[in-house]
């Protein structure tokens, strides 16, 4: 391809709204334009990339006989509320109504599509197991798009669906899946770990995170030598809660003007903050729910969603709890409140004498004990997971480190198919549900992961066998008939070899070397003043200095340079590790 030619509109400026790298690079480089929030047009470069990831991704779908179709974006929301997750969902979803009054989404997945397809085809044992997948847009209506294209609302994805008459067959084709997940990380040349992960909305049991390390990911992943690694939302620790010797002491309740926050209320009362327990206040499908955890932790709504089983629970509104309870939330406590399901964290199982709110404006309870004074309905673990904490496998303290989720493999068991009414006859003649498995891998999202491990101060460090182009041949000046009818005969060459881009631009050098390193070309091919003995000088992306070859007998020693440079290319040895003890 000739650079003259190809519409690749690279950018000297920071976009403005450019918050990590990897959103800053893709559109300096000429890969995305933004069209809207959350919404982007991939340009020749960004479409050719996709494609290249794509190609890998399929081609490992395919090694595990997994079949491609291609289902309607636009779904009929009757499916989705058989299902449950009309509601589930929420404001996530891209919902419209058509011409008559009908209600439809924008497919943010697809497990009630394929399994309304299914139900009606497989209908024998003997058809399984089967797995199917595609690779098409989705689209979720995220409240706060950000990170370009890692949090976007449309992107492309890859979701696989499996069917199964057993556990054991469902076991055997989850961990096929899993494995050709880790030969796409792999092939695509970035350091990933795999995480046990939190189910969210698309339910079931089992479930894992294929996560690119990167320096500001997204997600917070908590992981350990012995093995053990988790996202922040499904982590745990060995955190043992000893229990209180103290004496209860009589409750009382305290004038405490204008304070509201954790920090203000250890502040006025002169108690450390592990001696106030957080009351948050969240209503779900079947009610209200009083959360409590110990002051100095986060409260984990992922784990307290998955407790449920209601991923409509969400945080009450201020205003919605004071004509609920007459209460402001600051001053929300659980002694006295009523209508509530009270969930506690093990955190605060052995407390004694500790703080809550007065269910009063301006007041709290001090010398607080359960059983005495309130009583909780369950224990459960709701709490976020710290950096240091010990490994709940073998007691080390656990090291924390960012990552960019890419892919995900979940054990859906029977959730949809036994709401969609989806069975099969078995080999004993009866009618059971289909075993499901779900598997994603986030396309558009890959290309802003690699981007964000992989980049230096010049630009994109692209592993080769994603690289828009695997090399560039740069004539310094087209004006030198020389140098240009030289580039001209060696782009005819290597065109038919290698993926090149033939920078023939009326520009200066230096111009045209930056655009290489900012769209991350793996290899230079650079024409200038050394032609004048002959030579030409071969540069990959991350190397400080050139290598001069002498072309004066032919391209033969070339050839065999470019190869051999192509082949030791490793982007990885040449960024920093982000691991962080």
């Amino acid at each position: 391809m000739r650079m003259s030619k190809y519409y690749a509109p690279t950018l000297k400026e920071v976009p403005n709204d450019a918050e990590i790298k990897s959103h800053e690079l893709l559109i300096r480089g000429g890969f995305i334009r933004k069209t809207a929030s959350g919404v982007y047009t991939y340009l020749p470069l960004g479409n050719k990339v996709l494609k290249k990831i794509e190609r890998i991704v399929r081609e490992e779908m395919e090694n595990i006989e997994s079949q491609e179709i291609l289902m309607p974006i636009i779904q009929p929301a009757e499916i989705w509320q058989e299902s449950g997750r009309w509601d589930d969902y929420g404001p996530e979803m891209m919902k419209l109504k058509d011409r008559h009054n009908r209600d439809f989404t924008l497919g943010p997945t697809h497990e009630e599509m394929i399994t309304t397809i299914v139900k009606n085809e497989l209908r024998s044992y003997k058809q399984l197991p089967i797995s199917l997948f595609q690779i098409a847009n989705k689209y979720r209506d995220e409240i706060r798009p950000r990170f370009g294209v890692l949090r976007a609302r449309e992107f492309i994805m890859k979701d696989a669906y499996s069917f199964h008459d057993s556990e054991e067959s469902l076991d055997e084709t989850y961990k096929a899946f899993y494995k050709a997940y880790e030969k796409i990380l792999e092939r695509l040349g970035v350091d990933y770990l795999v995480v046990e992960a939190d189910t969210g909305a698309i339910g079931g049991s089992d479930s894992h995170e294929f996560q690119v390390k990167a320096e500001y990911g997204e997600s917070t992943i908590y992981y350990c030598d012995c093995g053990y690694s988790a996202t922040d939302e499904k982590a745990v620790s060995n955190v043992i809660f000893e229990e209180s010797n103290e004496t209860e002491q009589e409750m009382k309740k305290v004038d405490t003007p204008d304070v509201k926050t954790i920090e203000d209320v250890a502040n006025f009362l002169n108690v450390d903050k592990t001696k106030i327990v957080k009351s948050l206040l969240f209503k779900g499908r079947e009610g209200w729910v009083l959360a409590l955890i110990r002051g100095d932790y986060e409260l984990n709504t992922s784990k307290l969603k998955a407790y449920f089983g209601d991923q409509t629970l969400s945080m009450g509104e201020p205003e919605e709890i004071k004509n609920e309870f007459g209460v402001e939330i600051g001053f929300i406590g659980p002694v006295g409140i009523k209508n509530v399901k009270i969930v506690a964290d093990y955190s605060i199982k052995n407390m004694k004498n500790f703080v809550v709110g007065g269910m009063e404006k301006d007041k709290h309870y001090v010398n607080v004990n359960i059983n005495r004074d309130f009583k909780i309905d369950v224990y459960t673990d709701i709490r976020m997971v710290s950096k240091g904490e010990p490994c709940p496998k073998c007691g080390k303290p656990l090291k924390e480190i960012k990552g960019i989720e890419v892919g995900q493999v979940f054990k859906l068991g029977t959730k949809y198919s036994e709401k969609l009414h989806a069975y099969y006859t078995a080999e004993d003649g009866k009618q059971k549900p289909f075993i499901m498995g779900c598997y994603g891998w986030g396309v558009s999202r890959t290309l802003g992961a690699i981007v964000e491990q992989l980049h230096d101060d010049y630009g994109i460090i692209w592993p080769r066998n994603i690289a828009p182009f695997e090399l560039v041949i740069i004539p310094v000046s087209m004006k030198q008939k020389e140098l240009s009818d030289k580039a001209e005969e060696l782009y005819k060459l290597l065109k038919g070899k290698y993926d090149v881009l033939y920078d023939d631009r009326d520009a200066s050098p230096g111009f045209k070397f930056k655009d290489a390193d900012l769209i991350g070309i793996p290899l230079k091919i650079i024409l200038g003043k050394k032609m004048k003995e002959g030579k030409v000088e071969v540069k990959l992306r991350y190397e400080r200095n050139s290598e001069e070859v002498d072309i004066t007998e032919g391209f033969e020693e070339l050839l065999k340079i470019i190869e051999k440079k192509l082949n030791e290319y490793d982007p990885k040895i040449y960024v920093k590790s982000i691991d962080k003890e």
